[in-house]
C-alpha cells in the first residue's frame, strides 16, 4: 500500500508524464503512411557528429538553431546521445540534452528507442534512409509528426540538399512542413 506521503509526489509524476506525452504528440502529420527504414545502419559509421539541416517543427526544439546531435557507442551496447541547440540564433545560448538509445531487435540497427528522461520514457527514432557514405540521414518515427534531416556538413551543397529532399518526398513526407535550421558559418 502506498503511504499518503508518497501519493502526492507519485500523482505529480504521473500528471507530468501524461502532460508530456500529450505535448509530444501534437503537431501536423507530415506522412500518414510512414515507411519502414529502407536499409540497415552500421552504428559505428553512424556514430559521431550530425548537423540538423531541416526538421518538422516541434515543441521541444522551439526556437532552436545550430542544432547538432552526437552519437557514441557505449560498452554496455547502448548509444549515448547528446543533442545541442542554440537558442534563438546559431550563436545563441547553448542548451544540451543528454540521453541514451537502445537498438530495437530485428531492425538492422535502423530503429532505436531513445530516452532523455530516464528508463521509463522512450521515443522511437527510425533512420528511414541514409547516404551510402553516411554523409546524410533522414530520421523519423511512426506517427509521421516528426522528421529530421541530418548531415555531416552544417551547410551541404544545393545538390546534396536536393538529393535529400527528393528522397524525403519519395518516402511520402510533406516538404512544406520542413523548417530549415541555421548554423554559424565555419571559420
Amino acid at each position: 500500500m502506498i503511504s499518503r506521503r508518497l501519493l502526492l509526489p507519485l500523482a505529480a509524476v504521473v500528471a507530468l508524464s501524461v502532460g508530456a506525452c500529450a505535448t509530444l504528440s501534437r503537431g501536423p502529420v507530415g506522412n500518414a503512411d510512414v515507411p519502414q527504414p529502407a536499409r540497415p545502419v552500421d552504428l559505428t559509421r553512424y556514430a559521431g557528429l550530425w548537423y540538423e539541416i531541416s526538421r518538422y517543427d516541434n515543441g521541444f526544439e522551439r526556437g532552436c538553431e545550430g542544432v547538432t546531435a552526437e552519437y557514441a557507442l557505449q560498452p554496455d551496447g547502448l548509444v549515448s546521445v547528446v543533442n545541442t541547440c542554440r537558442e534563438g540564433a546559431p550563436d545563441g545560448p547553448e542548451r544540451v540534452a543528454r540521453g541514451r538509445a537502445r537498438v530495437v531487435d530485428g531492425s538492422g540497427n535502423a530503429k532505436l528507442k531513445v530516452s532523455f528522461f530516464g528508463p521509463f520514457f522512450f521515443g522511437d527514432y527510425w533512420v528511414l534512409d541514409r547516404a551510402d557514405d553516411y554523409g546524410w540521414a533522414i530520421v523519423g518515427e511512426p506517427s509521421g509528426r516528426y522528421l529530421w534531416l541530418l548531415s555531416r556538413d552544417p551547410d551541404p551543397s544545393p545538390a546534396v540538399r536536393a538529393r535529400i529532399e527528393t528522397r524525403v518526398r519519395q518516402l511520402g513526407y510533406d516538404l512544406d512542413l520542413l523548417r530549415p535550421v541555421r548554423h554559424s558559418p565555419r571559420p
